[in-house]
């Protein structure tokens, strides 16, 4: 059996840093993903939940914020629920294994919300599944890219 999603999308509002009691790191977010255009049709989008865990969460908190594009590959966990009128409830969202950035610092800082944090740029390293915090330096190609 398989479970692998692998979604390219936006965030839809800055992930925030949250810890469960035993101080596992965790982030919860959305990402609008376009659906493909449909003949004489608008294009659709769907707005799909992420969950990331530990260091992963560390790192989408760090580097990513509202309107950014982000690459996801994980897999779909499905949870039931009772919600609170006693109705049974189906909630879907992808565990992410693994985030990538998508675009360079200067595409996406027109599209994000003002933030302190600096975002690696073009040709840095651009993905994150697991390690340590400390083992990405940030590289300052400037306007000076190779394509």
């Amino acid at each position: 059996m398989l479970n692998k999603a692998i979604l390219v999308g936006r965030i839809t509002a800055d992930p925030e840093l949250r810890h469960t009691p035993s101080n596992i790191a965790v982030t919860s977010f959305t990402v609008a993903v376009n659906r493909p255009y449909s003949k004489n049709a608008e294009r659709q989008t769907d707005f799909i939940d992420i969950v990331a865990w530990r260091s992963t969460a560390e790192f989408v908190c760090r580097y990513f914020h509202k309107g950014n594009a982000i690459a996801i590959d994980g897999r779909i966990q499905v949870s039931n629920y009772t919600d609170k009128e006693g109705n049974k409830r189906r909630r879907f969202e992808v565990l992410a294994d693994n985030v990538s950035f998508v675009e360079g610092k200067n595409a996406s800082a027109a599209s994000a919300a003002p933030s302190e944090s600096a975002q690696p740029q073009a040709g840095a390293p651009v993905a994150f599944e697991s390690g340590n915090m400390d083992d990405f330096e940030e590289i300052d190609l400037g306007d000076d890219l190779p394509f």
